[in-house]
């Protein structure tokens, strides 16, 4: 709801300016400012001098809120869609090399699906910042970007609770339950939480359109039947279904790793596959941090927004701070990839760089890991003087089965 929260913010900079004015007239009408649950016109005389004084003047709120925060989205919106295509492009061709993925592969790739998805609705919202919070774009745009925002997010959410839940199955019960860890299994899983986020947002799809504001402008915004209560039972749903459930979930299901992490010693021959579902553990428990570093404030925010009628400035920079730290979530995960996991570095070598040989896929039974070795093409002349120097010089790669 990342999207909805920023059009609230640029009606209140509207109202602010207004305000600023010495008019002391409201560009939205008192229906509209209660579908926000918020009265942005009478912020305080006080609130507004500590953001007047020599330092803060009207200037620089506006290069503030029309050059800083574009440029700021801006830079999340390329590195996110950058990494993230970077992701999907590797796993799918290391999908092409070993004909199948390994369950975290199928995660990973729908998790970098959906933060690609949200990030692809920045463009429309820095238009906005740009725009003075005018939405030009129809009423079918405004519910499609709208949903589109809050879908991917949830399925970001879920899709880290069910990789959680896989990283138990792996770590505390890996003989018992190696039926259940399958690549189909996680595909369907994957599946059912894309269903189960698009019913979730049911009230975006019904309630999202375009509202005109008094100046002629058009926003687009939650347009509930009865905002002055259902903003309130909507915001605490949102809370739940989308942070506070999951995450009670995904810490007490990595309570659940450590205790047995910390309890159990692995005899020698498993040792080594005790350790790479390690490394697969500490890149799930970044990847869940930084999440919850990232989207708490934005929550935080949200809860605090129902008992503010007059919200300050300082409240406002506040929220557009922590909306930017949600989408960055989506833009720092690829980058978790690449620091915490050697396999996915090697996965990611393998798939840019080209290669005149052939390559074939042979298992090694020992660990579990499947590798990548280079088989002489007879047509190559190179090729055709001592298969002995071409055994010699073939170096295993190592391609990811966690």
């Amino acid at each position: 709801m990342l999207f909805l929260c920023l059009t609230e913010l640029y009606f209140a900079r509207l109202l602010n300016k207004s305000y600023h004015s010495f008019y002391n007239q409201t560009v939205l009408d008192k229906e509209h400012q209660e579908l926000f649950g918020m009265d942005f016109s009478h912020i305080s005389n006080s609130s507004f001098s500590s953001f007047s004084s020599p330092g803060n003047t009207e200037q620089e709120h506006e290069q503030y809120n029309n050059v800083l925060m574009p440029s700021i989205f801006g830079v999340i919106c390329f590195f996110g869609i950058f990494g993230n295509c970077i992701v999907i492009y590797t796993i799918v061709k290391k999908t092409k090399f070993c004909s199948q993925q390994t369950v975290p592969d199928i995660f990973i790739f729908s998790l970098s699906i959906a933060d690609l998805l949200f990030l692809l609705g920045m463009p429309f919202l820095i238009h906005q910042l740009v725009g003075n919070g005018s939405w030009c774009f129809g009423g079918t745009m405004c519910t499609v970007i709208t949903a589109l925002d809050s879908n991917s997010q949830i399925v970001s959410t879920y899709i880290l609770t069910v990789m959680t839940l896989d990283r138990y199955l792996a770590t505390v019960h890996p003989i018992r339950f190696k039926h259940v860890r399958t690549p189909f299994v996680a595909g369907a899983a994957v599946a059912l939480v894309w269903v189960f986020s698009l019913v979730s947002i049911t009230p975006v799809w019904m309630y999202t359109g375009l509202m005109r504001l008094k100046d002629g402008s058009v926003g687009c915004a939650l347009l509930l039947p009865n905002p002055a209560t259902d903003t309130y039972w909507f915001t605490l749903y949102q809370f739940f279904l989308a942070f506070a459930l999951p995450w009670v979930v995904i810490c007490g299901v990595f309570f659940k790793i450590l205790q047995n992490m910390s309890a159990t010693v692995a005899p020698l021959p498993q040792r080594s596959l005790r350790v790479r579902t390690r490394k697969v553990t500490r890149m799930a428990v970044a990847i869940c941090v930084a999440f919850f570093t990232c989207w708490a404030p934005y929550y935080i925010l949200q809860l605090a927004h129902l008992g503010v009628q007059r919200p300050t400035f300082a409240f406002l920079y506040a929220y557009n701070i922590a909306i930017s730290m949600g989408y960055a979530n989506s833009c720092i995960n690829p980058f978790i990839y690449i620091v915490l996991s050697e396999t996915f570095k090697r996965q990611f070598i393998v798939a840019i760089r080209p290669s005149h040989r052939g390559f074939r896929v042979a298992p090694t039974l020992a660990d579990g890991s499947m590798s990548l070795r280079t088989a002489p093409d007879s047509s190559h002349p190179s090729h055709s003087h001592s298969s002995r120097e071409l055994l010699q010089n073939m170096l295993p790669v190592t391609v990811a089965v966690h």
